[in-house]
């Protein structure tokens, strides 16, 4: 039997799971301890199959709209990660659902400067992608018209306001940084006035991720993101390799989506988890790779992360005596 050839496995740090999304996954969870199943969940809590699956077995719907949900039930309804628009919790009461909100603070963040650039008479741009759910529920938060997506570069650049010095923008929080940057770079030169956020939209989970991927992606032959192809986070952090010159850098969602053809003359791999992909699924790729090849690991890292979210009240353990 021949001997197994050698593969340097470099793991990005941080990777995979970020505060949001242990919030997000926790809320359903401590739901259905506490009022046992169902609970429903409109949309997919976080953008991971083996996530949703393994909430689906332990008694969670998943719905993508509201009127899939029974008449007169008590079962809880958990709102996702990604956040909604107004209109999904007026229906929500109007129909006497108890509802759940389990949207990232740090989405919720960016509805709040959105609705004060509103308060104060400001024409909204902002960048994200289209029908990405966080996007439609922040151009959901105010009325039609408010808000206008810019997507690209080139709509930065054509893009026409009606009072080019009453401007504001927000941004959808799991974009390219340096994508992002750009756009803002090409509107602030074109409207000086214009007013960002205080502190960045892109949330310090994507932007940690994107800076260890730029440290890993130059140095290896190959990368691998452990993701969904609908989350947003885990589509940039491929991106990002493939722009610092990785010239295989793949999406995987689970170790059989592989293709060994690509992989059979490495010698040196990285490996990141987009903040919704749990590490359990890391750890299925890295022995995947290890039955065919001898493993040398380290581990690069580009930040610590210590952030915590409170549980929305109604879950949080304290108020079981309620």
């Amino acid at each position: 039997m021949s001997a197994k050839p050698d593969l340097k496995i470099v793991l990005c740090s941080p990777r995979g799971f970020c505060a949001g999304v242990v919030r997000a996954i926790d809320t359903v969870e401590r739901a259905l301890d506490k009022y046992g199943a169902p609970v429903y969940v409109r949309h997919e809590i976080v953008h991971n199959k083996y996530v949703v699956d393994g909430l689906k077995k332990k008694g969670a719907i998943f719905v993508e709209e509201l009127a899939e949900i029974p008449e007169n039930t008590t079962a809880p309804v958990v709102f996702s990660a990604h956040g909604v628009p107004k209109s999904v919790p007026a229906d929500a009461q109007s129909r006497n659902l108890f509802s759940l909100d389990a949207t990232c603070p740090l989405v919720t963040k960016v509805h709040r400067e959105a609705a004060i650039h509103f308060k104060r008479g400001r024409e909204i741009f902002l960048i994200g992608h289209s029908h990405h759910p966080e996007v439609v529920g922040t151009l959901g938060q105010l009325p039609p018209g408010a808000v206008t997506l810019i997507e690209t570069a080139e709509d930065a650049k054509t893009i026409t306001p009606k009072d080019p010095n009453n401007l504001a923008f927000v941004t959808q929080t799991t974009l390219s940084i340096d994508d992002t940057a750009e756009i803002v770079a090409l509107l602030k030169e074109r409207f000086p006035n214009i007013n960002g956020p205080h502190k960045e939209d892109i949330c310090y989970a994507t932007t940690n991720r994107q800076l260890a991927v730029k440290k890993v992606a130059p140095v290896v032959d190959a990368l691998i993101v452990v993701g969904a192809p609908n989350s947003s986070n885990s589509q940039r952090l491929r991106e990002v390799a493939e722009r610092e010159g990785c010239e295989i850098a793949v999406l995987a969602q689970r170790a059989t989506d592989i293709d060994w053809t690509r992989f059979g003359n490495i010698a040196s791999l990285g490996i990141t988890a987009g903040a919704s992909a749990p590490e359990v699924i890391v750890e299925e790729i890295m022995d995947a790779f290890a039955e065919r090849y001898t493993l040398h690991v380290e581990t690069v890292s580009a930040a610590e992360e210590n952030e915590f979210f409170p549980l929305p009240r109604q879950v949080r353990p304290e108020a079981a005596a309620e």
